[in-house]
């Protein structure tokens, strides 16, 4: 009948088909045909990304203009490049998106470095980072953040990396959501 040798052949030609079958699967356009094996095709497409979450839509997010830079003065000295403590500067903004049908939470977040200036010191220094979020010219979302820095040594820049988790809306159906990052307007000190 079969000997040692037609049982490695068998188990060879299995595999040779299963390989067969998962390529013309792949083939198809439709990979999961070739790997449904038992006729469970729901279970297995519960595992794969769907092409709607390949879409999906992740607002941009832009620097608030103008606002890229904070520069901060010794008292009294507003204006006097002599008398800067630190200048910090926004370098890269960045979001990623998770999505629980219509609701989307946005994770923004903003990367850049504190310079000490000729006044500049170590320490703790606070950035006013605003997050907005609009839906045309409405505001759905604002939140401005105090974002500490420790500064340890002062004859070079410090970076830091800020983000906020917590944006969280409902997406629009005409998709016309964008969100804004930078500094806040505020007065020098």
């Amino acid at each position: 009948m079969f000997n040692s040798h037609s049982g490695s052949s068998l188990s060879g030609l299995a595999a040779l088909v299963f390989v067969g079958v998962a390529v013309s699967g792949c083939q198809s356009g439709n990979p999961l045909s070739a790997l449904d094996l038992r006729g469970d095709r729901a279970e297995t497409q519960r595992e794969v990304v769907v092409a709607e979450e390949l879409r999906a839509f992740c607002p941009p997010v832009a620097l608030r203009e103008n606002n890229s830079i904070e520069r901060i003065y010794e008292r009294g000295g507003d204006g006097d490049a002599s008398r800067v403590v630190y200048q910090a500067s926004i370098a890269a903004v960045t979001r990623s998106c998770q999505y629980n049908g219509p609701i989307v939470t946005a994770n923004v977040a903003v990367a850049g470095r504190v310079v000490p200036g000729p006044r500049g010191q170590m320490g703790n220094v606070t950035l006013p980072i605003r997050i907005t979020v609009l839906r045309g010219s409405d505001v759905i979302y604002s939140q401005l953040h105090q974002h500490p820095v420790q500064i340890a040594d002062i004859a070079g820049a410090t970076q830091f990396v800020f983000n906020d988790p917590n944006i969280t809306f409902e997406l629009p159906p005409d998709r016309g959501i964008r969100i804004i990052a930078g500094f806040e307007d505020s007065p020098r000190r």
